[in-house]
């Protein structure tokens, strides 16, 4: 991918994990390391993308694991979804505090903690230069907040999913645990989906793979790391229709 001083993307949905806010802490929020990826998301909203970001809850509450422990899963995803609820919240404090105008959207109704969200709602925002934050994924159970994103991005007609991980790419294998794994730097959609590589879940790539919308794989352990990423700098992986 060349790297230009032009953003590669005018819309993109931001994927950001729960245990990427939990930094170096074992549960929860870290304040800075919110407050990073805050201050990242605001430097892509001054570049002039429209942003929409999709948090995880995994620092507080994942509905398999739950299910696992016993809970009856159904269930358990929703307890999940309030997880996501609480991330997007702290996130859209962390962003106003730093001066950019962003507003929480769950697809589960609580109008007392956040907006509902609706398709034109979320455009409004989104042309008025407000980061969203779409909370609950997709506001059903046994969907992950993955195909949350890419059902998202196809939703509101972005360019792009930017999923923010804790390693610079899509390997062959979780590179911490097998260090001969092979690291790519370009795949297709169905590449992706036919080698069963576990950076998103399959409904995830073939929302995106249906709607041509590509997928960019990069670390969000560094600060810039998100706008760097938008510019075509640093390592990543780009899964291409």
């Amino acid at each position: 991918m060349t790297t230009t001083a032009k953003p590669l993307f005018s819309r993109v949905v931001v994927k950001l994990s729960g245990e990427a806010l939990m930094g170096p802490d074992p549960f929860g929020l870290n304040a800075p390391t919110v407050g990073r990826m805050a201050s990242d998301l605001k430097a892509a909203a001054d570049l002039g993308v429209q942003v929409a970001v999709v948090v995880g809850g995994g620092n507080f509450f994942r509905g398999l694991q739950g299910a696992d422990k016993g809970i009856e899963r159904a269930r358990a995803d929703s307890i999940g979804m309030l997880a996501t609820v609480m991330n997007a919240l702290a996130m859209e404090g962390a962003l106003e505090q730093i001066g950019q105008a962003a507003r929480v959207l769950s697809a589960v109704a609580m109008p007392s903690l956040c907006q509902p969200y609706s398709r034109q709602a979320a455009l409004a925002h989104l042309v008025k230069r407000r980061v969203i934050i779409l909370a609950a994924g997709t506001g059903n159970p046994f969907f992950t907040t993955d195909t949350g994103a890419a059902l998202r991005a196809c939703e509101l007609s972005c360019d792009a999913v930017m999923k923010a991980t804790q390693v610079d790419g899509i390997y062959s294998a979780d590179p911490k645990k097998d260090f001969s794994a092979t690291r790519y730097e370009r795949l297709t959609h169905d590449e992706a989906i036919a080698r069963n590589l576990q950076i998103m879940d399959t409904a995830a790539f073939a929302l995106c793979r249906d709607n041509a919308i590509p997928i960019v794989v990069f670390s969000v352990n560094e600060p810039g790391a998100i706008p760097k990423a938008l510019l075509g700098k640093g390592r990543a992986t780009y899964v291409m229709p």
